[in-house]
């Protein structure tokens, strides 16, 4: 049998998942393993998976927003952001209010957006939106309250796992495997 990125997605997802235009995503423990590194002089540093980049760029290609929300003044995350060409948002203090803002800014519903966070500041866009996701290593208080539960970890996949889901639920994975295998 090939390999099908809805093999672990719940049935009862994918009409939520067909009509999902916003992916936001928290950065530390979802993007990365949530380690922070300091160097000598104190500037930090972090891991992000290229596969989870990748994905990002591809669900912006196809027609979803993916956006970046984390509540670290991160000039990593925003370096990230910049290097894939996306919305990142760092330093944010109401993390529910910024995806209202963008729900405006692009002419959505809450419904229409899906949030993967790891943590308790994430908790209150995961409770907002059409489709809530934590990676497998998501802290149990918030695992509980998600709508699925990634198989990769933050930082080793999750967010790759999201959006290849989300592709091929809006019909464009296929597209995406062909604009490669040429």
């Amino acid at each position: 049998m090939p390999w099908s990125p809805l093999a672990h997605f719940p049935a009862a997802l994918h009409a939520v998942a067909a009509n999902i235009r916003l992916a936001c995503f928290d950065v530390d423990g979802t993007l990365t393993d949530g380690r922070l590194f300091y160097d000598h002089a104190g500037n930090e540093s972090k891991a992000f998976f290229v596969q989870d980049g990748l994905g990002l760029k591809l669900l912006q290609k196809h027609g979803i927003h993916p956006v970046l929300i984390t509540a670290r003044n991160s000039l990593s995350a925003q370096r990230r952001g910049a290097d894939l060409g996306i919305d990142t948002q760092i330093a944010v203090g109401d993390k529910l209010a910024s995806v209202r803002a963008l729900c405006g800014r692009f002419g959505i519903g809450l419904e229409q957006v899906a949030f993967m966070g790891d943590d308790l500041p994430d908790l209150a866009p995961l409770c907002a939106v059409g489709l809530a996701v934590a990676p497998a290593n998501a802290h149990p208080l918030v695992a509980a309250r998600v709508h699925w539960q990634t198989r990769a970890e933050g930082g080793r996949g999750a967010a790759r796992e999201l959006c290849d889901a989300l592709l091929a639920l809006q019909g464009r994975l296929d597209t995406v495997v062909a604009e490669y295998a040429r």
